[in-house]
């Protein structure tokens, strides 16, 4: 495209609606209809001129054009209970169900690294003599060890406002450094990873990785399901950036960062619940089998939530994506 005969071209046309939209509300009837056309117009040649020719300066005139007739013409819009409710029923799940061919391997391969990690230290002593000293392997691991006390060395309410937030940053960092090429979010998950299968191989050599178990799944479920879906979501957000798909690479890796940001919300949302779980129910005098049982209905809850109202609402066509008029106007890229 020339850029040079595209501006000559349109103008006037930009001028125009820069025009109608200093006069505020004094329009007519006429003019408000030329107003709501020019907008379209304009928002078109936006997206032409970012997938064809991205000149900064018109681009970024283009921009405030088009925000500004936006504003005009849809008028502010503030969030509702209504809002709070469909992204709860229906734009998160649906995020998190249409992101499942990202979080579902990460969940499986973590899963099995964290395995190989803990039988390769339970099997070589000299592996965990490496991590620490043998005195200090056993405060861990014996009955009434660290690995126990853990869960019960605050009080329940603080202890977990502090794995939330905590759980809650990682998840958000995994959902954000993701449009770094991905690097930062597999490190973090390394990190989890890593963390994951010292505990099982460390436990296991000491014989107790029953217990071990038995004071992760409770919370770990969810806990770590929630890791994985904003792990996966980084990384398909850090993918966009290579593979756009048919849209521009701005504009691809704006309809996925928005839908990131809102999964960032509702995982803050489960990570709660997780958190709940750690602080209330694994220090718990309850039975293991009874604590058990209550992370596996947490974990099934989630997993019927996202498959079932997720999986309805990506087919009628949601994304978790805000909605239309409250982003910037996109077309495709010609292949």
């Amino acid at each position: 495209m020339d850029l040079d005969v595209f501006v000559a071209a349109h103008r006037d046309e930009w001028d125009r609606l820069d025009h109608l939209l200093r006069r505020g509300r004094r329009l007519s009837g006429y003019e408000a209809d030329e107003l709501v056309a020019l907008y379209q117009l304009t928002a078109t040649h936006l997206s032409l001129v970012q997938s064809s020719a991205p000149d900064p300066i018109l681009t970024t005139r283009l921009t405030q054009l088009v925000a500004r007739a936006r504003a005009t013409v849809t008028g502010t819009r503030r969030a509702t209970w209504r809002d709070a409710a469909l992204f709860l029923t229906a734009g998160f799940p649906a995020a998190v169900y249409r992101s499942r061919h990202w979080w579902l391997p990460t969940a499986l391969l973590s899963t099995l690294l964290a395995a190989v990690i803990g039988w390769w230290i339970a099997v070589h002593p000299e592996v965990q003599a490496a991590i620490a000293a043998p005195e200090e392997l056993r405060r861990m691991t014996r009955p009434g060890g660290e690995y126990e006390t853990y869960y019960s060395s605050h009080p329940a309410a603080s202890f977990a406002a502090q794995v939330w937030t905590n759980n809650a940053q990682a998840a958000a960092m995994c959902l954000v450094l993701g449009a770094f090429l991905c690097l930062p979010v597999i490190w973090i998950l390394f990190t989890n990873v890593l963390n994951l299968g010292i505990g099982i191989g460390l436990m296991s050599s000491a014989g107790r990785l029953d217990t071990f178990l038995g004071l992760i799944l409770p919370h770990g479920l969810l806990e770590l399901t929630a890791v994985f879906v904003a792990a996966g979501t980084g990384l398909r957000l850090g993918w966009t950036l290579i593979d756009p798909g048919p849209y521009s690479r701005r504009t691809a890796l704006a309809r996925q960062g928005r839908a990131a940001l809102g999964m960032a919300i509702g995982l803050a949302l489960v990570l709660f619940v997780s958190g709940v779980i750690e602080g209330f129910v694994t220090p718990s005098g309850l039975p293991t089998w009874a604590r058990i049982a209550i992370g596996v209905a947490a974990e099934a809850a989630f997993l019927v939530y996202v498959y079932l109202l997720g999986g309805r609402a990506a087919r009628a066509g949601e994304t978790g994506d805000v909605e239309a008029g409250d982003r910037s106007a996109e077309l495709p890229v010609a292949a």
